[in-house]
């Protein structure tokens, strides 16, 4: 796909985001065995912040010359660091993140000012009390520079085992490519990053028990009209993982290892066009939250040559080693000079 045709289905989508095909007088594509046709590869990746930024409190739109600069000051800024001088680092030192060339989070915004479009703000609401306690607890017991006993006090991202399959589905710093598989009774989600795959039975199936827990919940998918709707409950929570479940903040806000869990995710799926899928999620937790939240953005078709790759995620990482590794030479130290 050109960037001048992905540039105009972004404008469409951006637009057009609450219109089907039915809506706009065209008939959904359906499968063989006649459910609707929501089969294909995606990006879902964009510049456009989770929550509004409180310098556009009141501002939920972005305008088409809006939108134009953003995407402009953003490959400008792709340009300028491509050809920066490296920065160096010295034994001991913070030896940071990926640099921005392997980095793909999109060029292009949608037209609004944040994912979220509920509350009105476009913000994640204030937690509850007792999610306030909770936020609080975690990050006292887990802060991001130790100490690390073991594994489990490593994140699933930094283990391998999850990242950004969601439930809700939200963009990342780069992978944020996936493919949506259909069968009878059955819709599959296989994501770039971590080779996750969320499969969604469509039979209405008895809910699990709240002992039985899985990284990315129970869903539960029906068809309304020509939209998917996936109904998920019973997400995994430990200590540990808190960042991971998820792939944002949003359900960072509500683990801490909490076995009351309330959370549910509620996501809507409906082809726009040929190009397009509209995805809207809503985040329901009244223990964590004082209210529920909902965002919405598009996913646009890869064009036929872009395949997804497995994103073999150990080969090659030595930072959970090193980071185990780093802290038994600390703690080695230590001894030595209590000694």
């Amino acid at each position: 796909m050109r960037r001048g045709d992905l540039t105009t289905v972004w404008c469409v989508c951006a637009s057009m985001l609450l219109f089907s095909l039915d809506v706009l007088g065209q008939e959904a594509p359906k499968t063989p065995w006649g459910d609707p046709d929501l089969q294909g590869t995606y990006t879902n990746k964009t510049i456009t912040p989770l929550e509004r930024p409180e310098t556009l409190a009141d501002k939920p739109f972005l305008s088409d010359e809006e939108v134009a600069s953003q995407e402009r000051a953003r490959l400008d800024r792709n340009e300028r660091l491509l050809y920066a001088a490296p920065q160096r680092t010295v034994a001991g030192g913070d030896v940071g993140g990926y640099n921005n060339f392997w980095l793909d989070g999109g060029t292009r915004p949608t037209n609004r000012t944040s994912l979220i479009f509920d509350p009105p703000n476009g913000r994640i609401p204030p937690l509850t009390e007792g999610g306030a306690e909770r936020k609080a607890a975690h990050d006292a017991s887990f802060p991001v520079d130790g100490p690390f006993d073991s594994w489990e006090d490593l994140e699933l991202n930094d283990r391998c085992l999850v990242w950004s399959a969601g439930p809700p589905m939200l963009p990342s710093a780069y992978n944020n490519n996936f493919m949506i598989l259909q069968a009878p009774g059955y819709v599959a989600i296989y994501v770039e990053m971590i080779h996750d795959t969320r499969i969604i039975p469509l039979d209405r199936r008895g809910q699990l028990s709240t002992d039985i827990r899985l990284w990315h919940g129970n869903a539960q998918g029906y068809w309304d009209g020509d939209t998917l709707v996936v109904r998920t409950t019973n997400l995994r929570r430990t200590e540990a993982n808190a960042a991971a479940v998820g792939g944002d903040q949003v359900l960072l806000r509500a683990a801490n290892g909490r076995t009351d869990d309330t959370i549910t995710v509620t996501e809507r799926f409906t082809r726009v066009d040929s190009e397009t899928v509209h995805y809207e999620f809503t985040v329901e937790d009244p223990i964590q939250w004082t209210r529920a939240f909902s965002g919405e953005f598009p996913f646009v078709a890869l064009s036929s040559n872009e395949l997804l790759y497995e994103y073999a995620c150990h080969e090659g990482n030595y930072s959970m080693d090193n980071i185990l590794g780093g802290e038994r030479m600390q703690e080695k130290a230590a001894a030595s000079e209590g000694s």
